[in-house]
């Protein structure tokens, strides 16, 4: 039978473990990239699954002035649907790390 103060140190070791394996996880999350995309494509965003925006990119049709709304409604757009891809791509990555470290499934995770 282990002692309390094995079984205390195991603990700390499993939760340094599930720790460095989260900071991993968050490094690689801004190395994963995702894209946004509205009007047909006429606008994409590319952002990092951290939420980092990496560029944008308009189609010179879009480039009247008199459709600035337009061009400013689909910026959104894209932004959001860019951010929806990212927190995919991020839970996608958090579960990796669950299922890693044996936490059990639905068992939310800070990121």
């Amino acid at each position: 039978m282990k002692s309390m103060e094995e079984m205390i140190q195991a603990a700390q070791k499993a939760a340094e473990t599930i720790q460095k394996q989260m900071e991993d996880a968050q490094s690689r999350l801004d190395g994963i990239e995702v894209e946004g995309v509205a009007g047909g494509g006429l606008v994409r965003i590319k952002a990092s699954a951290k939420g980092r925006v990496i560029g944008v990119a308009i189609d010179d049709s879009l480039l009247v002035p008199s459709e600035k709304g337009i061009l400013e409604d689909l910026v959104v757009a894209a932004f959001n649907d860019a951010r929806g891809k990212a927190d995919g791509a991020a839970s996608e990555e958090m579960q990796k790390v669950q299922m890693a470290s044996g936490i059990p499934a639905g068992f939310k995770l800070p990121f």
